[in-house]
Formats: C-alpha cells, structure tokens, sequence
C-alpha cells in the first residue's frame, strides 16, 4: 500500500512538472490583441490610444481593425474595410454575440473586452499569459485528455524584396482541430483629420491598422512553409502579421509580426 501510494504521489509531481511546463509553452509567444474601431465612433479614441500603448509592448501583437459599418452616421471612415467588419461579426457569431459594437477588443481570440477600459483589457492580457499557472489543477486534467491544445505553435516570419516567408511548426502532440493561417498586411502608423460625423474636428492617430487580411493556408499539426509575393494585395502596409488560429475565430495558437525596418531588409 505504501508502495502504491508513494507510486501515485510520484506520477502526481511528474504530472504537475508537466503542466508547469505545459504552461511556460503558453505564454512564450506574444498575445494577439484585435481592436475594432473607427473614426467614426466617438468612444473609440481612447481605445485607439489604448491599442498604441499597447503596441509598443514585446509580449503583445496589437492590431488596430477599423470597421465600415459606423459610416452612415456622416464621415466615410478613410481606413476601414469590409474585411475588418466581417472578421469582427464572425468573432460574433462564434462567441454567440446577438451583434457588434466598437470599440471591442478581442484578446487572443478568446476574451471580449471592451477596448476602452484599460484595466479589464491588461487583466485579460495577463490571464491569457498566466492562466495555466494559476488554474494547475483544472489543466491538469485537461493535460490528461488532450495536451495538444495547451500547446502554442512556433512561427517564423521573414520577409525579402520579394516575398514573405512563413514557417509554422509542429505541434508535439496532434490537435484535433484543423488551424486557419492568417495573413495582415499592417501600416504602422496613420494620422486622420475627421471631416464628420461624432468624431468631426478631430485628429486622430492610429496605429498597427490592418489594411488587408486574407486566409493564406490551413494548419493540421505538421510544419508547414508558405512563401508568399510581396505586390499582390494592392494596399499601403510596411509590415505583416501571421496568426495560426482554431477553426479560424478561435484560440490563437501562434502568431508572428514583422515590421518596418525589418520588413524591407533583404534576407
């Protein structure tokens, strides 16, 4: 009896070492922060400045996505695009949303956080960053049934003149859930004179906008390589981000972005 119970206290240790160690490859990637805003919309600025603090942070992606659909209140908003507006209401289906608003921010493709309220949106960065160090016991079991999807997938991304390299990963232990690669193409930076609308009068600064997102290619758990051109969107950008992402509004399970200068450099 002795036996078996030090046994079982041994396989327990061994098990939360695993977790523990399942839970470092959680957070070892940056996490994604999508806002969808428009200039038309007179509580997103505050969001907008939110998203470029946001932005200068090592751990975060931060990804500014202007929408169409507040421009019949006046002002055409100069950098939204239909893209944007049907990614945010297909995260609303997916998440059983009975609509869209602005200015929301999806974090990790996982948590909706209104994308004005600094505390709720750092808080739910930091628990996608530490929620499997702080709920051991619940990944434990999940570890047990499926370790694959505790499992963040490396991406590397590269750029030359002429096109863009994308290198996803392996996943240790293969997911039953088929993974969309996206592809943004981003500008970095954007400054706006508002002619109407709730925001008319105003300049506003904008940062990370995507201006083109496009399905590039499906992951199933073996690594994969894209080499993509560089002069096929037809859109101002000078950077790019990859995001890996369950069925393809789900969790995020990696992401990559490279920008200016970086994005020019030969390689």
């Amino acid at each position: 009896m002795k036996k078996a119970l030090k046994f079982l206290g041994l396989l327990t240790i061994s098990m939360l070492c695993m977790v523990r160690a399942t839970a470092e490859e959680v957070v070892n990637r940056p996490v994604v922060v999508e806002l969808f805003t428009s200039q038309g919309c007179s509580s997103c600025p505050p969001a907008d400045a939110l998203l470029a603090r946001l932005a200068q942070r090592r751990d975060v992606i931060a990804l500014s996505l202007p929408i169409t659909y507040w421009d019949m209140l006046g002002w055409k908003d100069t950098l939204a695009t239909e893209a944007n507006t049907r990614r945010q209401k297909s995260y609303a289906k997916v998440m059983g949303h009975g609509g869209v608003y602005t200015p929301q921010m999806i974090i990790d493709g996982l948590d909706d956080v209104v994308g004005s309220r600094e505390v709720a949106v750092n808080t739910a960065i930091t628990a996608r960053r530490t929620q499997s160090l702080t709920t051991q016991s619940r990944l434990l079991v999940q570890t047990l049934q499926d370790r694959g999807r505790l499992l963040d997938i490396p991406v590397w991304l590269s750029a030359t003149s002429r096109e863009v390299r994308i290198v996803i990963g392996h996943a240790r232990d293969r997911t039953d859930h088929d993974a969309t690669i996206w592809m943004f193409r981003v500008l970095s930076q954007a400054t706006v004179k508002v002619g109407g609308g709730e925001n008319s009068g105003r300049t506003l600064t904008y940062r990370n906008i995507v201006r083109d997102v496009k399905a590039v290619g499906m992951w199933k758990g073996d690594q994969i390589v894209l080499e993509l051109p560089r002069g096929d969107s037809g859109v101002s950008h000078d950077g790019v981000a990859v995001v890996v992402q369950q069925g393809g509004y789900g969790r995020i399970f990696g992401a990559a972005y490279i920008g200016h200068p970086n994005y020019y450099a030969e390689q």
